[in-house]
């Protein structure tokens, strides 16, 4: 099988669904104090779960699709089969008036986990922003997907925000607390 990453063209392959299944056996939890004048204090940190975390398509109303009409300006990239059955994809989307570029979809198959085919998409992503003069690429990704979230830190995002009621209003609860990452290719001024 060839792994190399090719365009994937709105033309062809908009509305394909993308099957994207999570599982974990931890998650990021967290710990939040009130805000008042003083500050708060916010705290997040790995735990294990007490039983597996997963979730599927099916649990959605709204399974993630290449090309979703809201995405304007979306270019998509993956592998496919010999049979031209998508294995990997990812959808990358300008976001004109921050000039960042957001990844709005990634995928790869478990057939394809483990042969770096994520860094090869991530990797495409970052050639896209650097081709439209993006200052960042920007993502996001749930608390309870540690995999993704230590894949994405091992290519040099780091966090950038959170929504603790983007899904619910016990997101926290779930295990499931929107995370937003963020990937600067020139940051000055940096404080650590």
């Amino acid at each position: 099988m060839n792994y190399d990453i090719v365009p994937l063209p709105k033309d062809r392959w908009k509305g394909v669904a993308i099957p994207l299944s999570t599982r974990s056996d931890s998650y990021y939890d967290f710990e939040i104090s009130p805000l008042n004048s003083e500050g708060c204090t916010v705290s997040i940190i790995r735990k294990r779960a007490d039983k597996e975390i997963v979730h599927t398509p099916e649990e959605y109303d709204y399974p993630d699709r290449l090309y979703q009409d809201y995405w304007e300006g979306a270019e998509a990239y993956g592998v496919v089969s010999d049979a031209g059955e998508m294995m990997a994809c990812i959808e990358v989307c300008p976001e004109e008036w921050s000039n960042r570029l957001m990844v709005t979809e990634l995928w790869v198959s478990e057939e394809l986990r483990g042969k770096g085919i994520g860094k090869m998409l991530m990797d495409k992503a970052k050639e896209v922003a650097v081709r439209q003069g993006r200052r960042a690429i920007i993502l996001e990704t749930q608390s309870h997907n540690t995999n993704a979230i230590g894949f994405y830190l091992h290519q040099g995002f780091e966090l950038i925000g959170f929504d603790t009621c983007c899904y619910t209003n016990n997101d926290i609860g779930r295990r499931e607390v929107r995370i937003n990452l963020g990937y600067f290719f020139h940051r000055e001024g940096r404080r650590r």
